[in-house]
């Protein structure tokens, strides 16, 4: 039958931590204490990579580089990032237990689709050590996928790289790519379905793009709302996007507009970088 039969959620920002917090708030402190300045538009640019991959993109940042040129009169170097990296998953994984919340609509969501037959598999930024502690916060919340994978299981070769997708299609057996929904909150997220031939949907409220807490978003007018949703959607629409959504709770009716296309023929466009 030529229908969706699985959905791959990406974590932060996507299923859990409303806003994407928990690493950008460590990226600042770890940059900080190496007397280099960062802000928070600068952190969530390269959100949703591997995280020492994180790191180096962020140092590779023409402004962040030249302030680190300045503080240390020389160009960093591996053992700069490995440096950082440390500092990075020590910090991360004494807070990250508490960001494990679901965001709204998710649990109930996944239930329904779960209903309805499909799978729920997942791709991430975080390694192992750091998932053992958001899978284990989540469950005991209420969301827990049928498979969840890191870069640490792909010989290190997270977002845009296809292979947590293709992981996740093997394990949930997942017949082919055009039968499969990835849904996160940030550009490699969507360069990821993207280059795994999958649909490529990105979720709104709560992302990383958005980068509003729950209050923050909360406290916004109604006119205030529509623009940053509005904004955010453009966003991901550049990056690719097939669909966007604007919560989870809009994803069944999501699912049912892409089997009428593929009872149409249609297929996710494959574009590349």
């Amino acid at each position: 039958m030529n229908k969706i039969d699985g959905v791959i959620f990406d974590w932060a920002g996507t299923v859990v931590d409303f806003g994407c917090f928990a690493p950008v708030n460590v990226f600042i402190k770890i940059f900080k204490a190496a007397g280099v300045e960062v802000t928070v538009d600068e952190a969530r640019v390269p959100m949703g990579m591997l995280k020492r991959d994180h790191i180096k993109a962020m140092l590779e940042m023409p402004r962040i580089n030249r302030a680190w040129e300045e503080q240390y009169d020389r160009y960093f170097n591996e053992k700069d990032i490995d440096e950082l990296y440390s500092s990075f998953e020590s910090l991360l994984l004494a807070s990250l237990a508490e960001y494990t919340n679901p965001l709204p609509d998710v649990v109930e969501t996944v239930k329904k689709l779960r209903d309805q037959g499909l799978k729920i598999g997942s791709t991430t930024g975080y390694t192992d050590s750091m998932m053992k502690i958001v899978t284990m916060g989540a469950k005991e919340k209420g969301y827990e996928p049928d498979f969840w994978i890191t870069p640490d299981s792909t010989n290190c070769h997270g977002r845009p790289y296809p292979y947590m997708i293709f992981r996740n299609m093997e394990a949930l057996k997942l017949s082919a790519p055009w039968k499969v929904i990835k849904i996160g909150d940030t550009a490699a997220d969507i360069k990821e379905g993207l280059n795994a031939g999958v649909w490529s949907v990105g979720v709104i409220v709560g992302s990383s793009q958005m980068g509003l807490n729950y209050d923050e978003f909360e406290s916004l007018s109604e006119i205030e709302k529509k623009q940053a949703i509005k904004n955010t959607k453009q966003a991901f629409c550049g990056y690719g996007a097939d669909f966007t959504i604007v919560t989870m709770k809009e994803l069944p009716q999501l699912i049912a507009r892409i089997n009428t296309l593929l009872e149409r023929g249609k297929r996710p466009n494959v574009k590349s970088d």
